[in-house]
């Protein structure tokens, strides 16, 4: 941290900023409460369930200066993750366009209606019937490594999305969905799940509806559940850095408020497993012009049997 740029390591299951059901648990919020970090600006974005390297500007030019060096693509950005499968030996290109099937609820795939994006994959190591794949995509659409990595046959291990038999008995392999339109894949997947599901993590809640003859009928919803977000306490000069102001940490009972009449209010969510909250990607590098940020690798990218130096 500077004062031009703030890093983040961010963890899985954090959205980037308010999004849908997220407000407070957002990486911007929890930067502004827990560290003081008001008024930061969004360089970039990273999915809710990818881990990695999240910038965010101080500054308006800052931000800008950043944004427009990854939008003419002179940022190199390198990602690790976990795939099914062996992967092929040696360097790997996919330059499949990438068109987004739905902005609703989040879906692409590879069609010769997207856009122009390139990635690189190559193996770095196994474990057990899995990959360890290094990543480098040289353009930045949404979901740009996911759907890749689908189209070749090797899906992230734990994809809820993108490694999902709703894309036909191939899971989307080499672009067949099973012979269905866009429209009816955009209709599975919100008759398998709910909308809220697929941007995210799985997870079941129970909800019971009164009939006019007051019967209870109970069904099952797929949906992503709440949950409380744990930050590191910041260190003792960060509030120095930021703010002349201490953060603020404390719990205000008056900001949580609930409405009769609202379907969300009424909903009992689950806690959630921590496979429900991790998927198997890492931004782990990028590099611009004259400056260059890493963060550190997480457990399941078998940081202690590949040599990460060498790459």
């Amino acid at each position: 941290m500077d004062k031009d740029i703030v890093v983040v390591n961010k963890p899985a299951s954090i959205p980037v900023h308010p999004c849908g059901r997220y407000r407070h648990n957002t990486v911007v919020f929890i930067l502004a409460k827990e560290y003081n970090l008001k008024n930061l600006r969004t360089i970039h974005r990273l999915d809710r369930l990818t881990s990695g390297l999240l910038l965010f500007g101080r500054t308006a030019d800052k931000a800008r200066e950043l944004e427009q060096q990854i939008r003419t693509r002179q940022v190199k950005k390198e990602y690790v993750c976990r795939v099914e499968g062996r992967f092929p030996d040696g360097i790997v290109e996919c330059s499949e366009p990438i068109d987004v099937v739905s902005y609703k609820i989040g879906v692409c795939r590879v069609s010769p209606k997207g856009k122009d994006c390139k990635t690189t994959f190559q193996r770095i190591g196994e474990d057990g019937d899995c990959s360890i794949v290094h990543c480098k995509p040289l353009t930045g659409r949404m979901h740009q490594i996911r759907v890749h990595l689908q189209y070749l046959g090797y899906p992230i291990s734990n994809d809820p999305l993108y490694n999902h038999e709703v894309f036909g008995p191939l899971k989307g392999k080499g672009g067949d969905i099973g012979g269905i339109s866009d429209e009816q894949l955009i209709n599975n997947l919100i008759s398998i799940h709910n909308a809220e599901n697929w941007l995210g993590v799985e997870g079941e809640i129970k909800e019971e509806i009164k009939s006019s003859a007051d019967d209870k009928v109970q069904r099952e919803i797929k949906a992503e559940p709440v949950m409380a977000v744990s930050v590191k306490e910041p260190n003792a000069d960060a509030t120095t850095q930021t703010c002349h102001e201490e953060p603020d940490r404390s719990y205000d009972l008056k900001k949580c408020t609930t409405d009769p009449h609202c379907h969300e209010c009424k909903l009992n969510y689950r806690e959630p497993e921590e496979k429900d909250l991790i998927m198997y990607l890492h931004a782990w590098k990028y590099k611009g012009l004259n400056w260059e940020y890493k963060t550190e690798l997480p457990d399941w990218a078998c940081k202690t049997k590949i040599n990460y130096e060498e790459l």
